[in-house]
């Protein structure tokens, strides 16, 4: 009896405490943690990597749901088959709030989605591929991609994939819900329904509720510093200053070799040109190599070959095209699905940065000299014969005589005078091998000299 009444008070104690226990557990159990973000604007490149970067900062905070807050009207076919492949591949489930359009590509991301719900005054569908213009229809082979994915994506989600085909092909009729002639575009009312979605709300608080979350916290996707920078860097506006700064380089660092700030500030202009568009998927690996092979082919030009011939002008064309493509989501010179307006931007950024390149470097390159700045690292100063300073190894009969570039001045070089090499150098322009020549000056330890 005696151990009997003891069990009994231990019980007695320990009841509450586990009681305690497991209510804190239930409370902890029902914070769930919702995850959001949004897609509203094009499906491009850009928004494929955002999606990326959401849905996995989702998954390291562990996040119980993922909603998208979507009004789009589409975009890029290949970058809309991404974001669906990252949207199933998810465990976590993710439900998508159409808050007013979600038509063309925005339509197949939002069926990948293990629910659909629909602000008042919303449609999804109209899922035809467009050229990058916006008003033709692509060719079959994209409208039959498209299908296919639309069905089999409706399938995994237990939609009618008849309905997700014809929102494609507006040749195909299905019954009581569209005829031949025309692609399904379903207000809020016909989506659900068809099937095409759960409900109508007008947050996603609504949503929320509506899975049985009764207490939730609500994370929502933010861009980081890294991104934000990048974001900066792909405004037009700063890619053309920073294609300046690149021709302008490359241009100073030739007249004045093994200076190195110039080539210096030309290859960090590369870089901080070419990194943000690589990595938000626009620059590709071989629109780089395009750009490269363009620069050494206008350095074989320049330093091997002499004259400007077929080097020069294949080296410039492949500088311009390495900028400009890897500013356009192109597939290998297919530019499709590339809007019109984007590609025009790109060439008259490339075009504009480096005329107005040229303009500077003509303007400049005389006056660069007289900088203070520039008399640190260069001797910029000349010694006059009238201040007393006198150095030539050279006698004054050869002033005004004309000879011939013995090598290429660029802008310095040999030349030949009365069979004799000297060396010399011209005043900024170069003068190709073989060229008439005048000697203009003979002070120094080089002659100058200007063309004959």
């Amino acid at each position: 009896m005696k151990n009997m009444f003891t069990v009994i008070v231990l019980l007695s104690l320990l009841v509450p405490t586990l009681g305690l226990s497991n209510q804190d557990s239930m409370r902890q159990e029902k914070t769930k943690k919702v995850y959001t973000f949004e897609i509203t604007s094009d499906i491009d490149p850009r928004m494929n990597r955002k999606v990326r970067l959401a849905l996995e900062d989702a998954n390291a905070k562990n996040a119980d749901m993922i909603i998208i807050e979507m009004d789009t009207y589409g975009g890029a076919v290949n970058d809309a088959d991404d974001i669906r492949t990252m949207i199933l591949e998810t465990k976590v489930p993710i439900h998508v709030w159409i808050n007013k359009d979600a038509a063309s590509a925005g339509a197949l991301i939002s069926i990948a989605c293990d629910s659909i719900y629909m602000a008042p005054g919303g449609s999804i569908g109209a899922a035809t591929v467009v050229m990058g213009g916006g008003g033709e229809a692509a060719p079959d082979k994209y409208q039959s991609y498209m299908r296919s994915m639309m069905r089999s994506t409706a399938e995994a989600k237990g939609r009618d994939p008849k309905i997700a085909e014809a929102m494609v092909d507006q040749n195909l009729e299905v019954e009581g819900v569209s005829e031949k002639g025309s692609v399904i575009t379903f207000s809020v009312s016909e989506a659900i329904a068809n099937g095409f979605s759960e409900g109508q709300v007008n947050s996603i608080e609504e949503i929320i509720e509506k899975q049985g979350f009764e207490s939730y916290e609500i994370e929502k996707y933010t861009t980081s510093n890294v991104e934000n920078i990048i974001s900066v860097f792909l405004n037009p506006a700063v890619s053309g200053f920073l294609i300046l700064i690149i021709f302008a380089g490359i241009y100073f660092e030739i007249q004045t070799p093994g200076v190195g700030f110039p080539l210096a500030a030309s290859l960090i202009a590369i870089v901080l040109y070419f990194i943000p568009y690589y990595l938000t998927g626009l620059a590709q690996n071989w629109e780089i190599a395009v750009f490269i092979v363009g620069v050494i082919l206008l350095l074989v030009e320049l330093f091997v070959i002499p004259g400007f011939g077929i080097f020069g002008i294949l080296g410039i064309v492949g500088i311009l095209t390495g900028l400009t493509l890897g500013m356009v989501p192109n597939d290998a010179f297919d530019f499709t699905f590339v809007p019109s307006g984007d590609l025009f931007i790109a060439i008259l950024t490339v075009i504009l940065a480096a005329i107005v390149a040229m303009a500077l470097i003509f303007f400049f390159a005389p006056k660069v000299n007289q900088w203070k700045a520039f008399s640190t690292i260069s001797l910029a100063n000349t010694q006059q014969r009238s201040e007393g300073y006198t150095s030539t190894s050279y006698q004054d009969n050869l002033l005004g005589k004309e000879g011939i570039a013995h090598t290429r001045l660029m802008p310095s070089g040999k030349i030949l005078v009365e069979d004799e090499v000297y060396d010399a150098y011209s005043r900024g322009e170069f003068i190709d091998k073989g060229e008439k020549v005048i000697v203009i000056s003979t002070e120094g330890t080089s002659l100058k000299v200007k063309k004959g």
